[in-house]
């Protein structure tokens, strides 16, 4: 990765990630844990809810467990980001956006024991801005592992002239 990638890649996260802790310290300051607000009438309410859990209630209290999975998916993206090397735009818009959304939700979970909660929209789960950012990044990466054209594939061993083989082995 180039160093201007690389820069815009910590610039994403960090833009985030400063979004995602200035709204949840504004909700945290402006209201009561369980208040909420119609933003939206009928639409959209501000509501803050602290959760010790996961994605819809999963591993509730579990906060090792998560703060875990956290610093592993972090060090996944880090790996793919220096080792494997991705090319696309795309792939690197999405680990950043992970990246993002995984580091503003454990800057929580380590500080506070939970994560703060905000958005409401009355029939879905009450989520943050971090949580926006997994979701978005999460979609692109599958966006660009099942429709990007700059994967790069190994050549398929069956298929190679036996000249070809060294090369492959010498590519690993």
């Amino acid at each position: 990765m180039t160093k201007r990638r690389l820069a815009l890649f910590a610039a994403t996260i960090a833009g985030i990630l400063a979004v995602d802790q200035i709204t949840k310290w504004l909700v945290r300051g402006a209201f009561e844990v369980g208040e909420s607000r119609p933003i939206i009438p009928d639409v959209l309410w501000l509501t803050h809810v602290r959760n010790t859990g996961a994605a819809f209630g999963m591993f509730k209290g579990q906060q090792w467990f998560l703060i875990a999975v956290a610093v592993v998916v972090l060090a996944v993206i880090a790996y793919v980001i220096h080792r494997v090397r991705p090319e696309s735009p795309l792939a690197h818009a999405a680990l950043a956006m992970i990246a993002a959304g995984t580091c503003g939700n454990l800057v929580d979970r380590v500080v506070s024991g939970g994560v703060t909660d905000f958005f409401d929209l009355g029939w879905f789960p009450v989520f943050n801005v971090a949580d926006i950012s997994l979701d978005i990044g999460v979609a692109l990466l599958v966006w660009w592992l099942l429709f990007g054209t700059e994967h790069h594939h190994a050549p398929d061993a069956a298929s190679a002239a036996p000249g070809d083989m060294a090369a492959c082995v010498a590519d690993e």
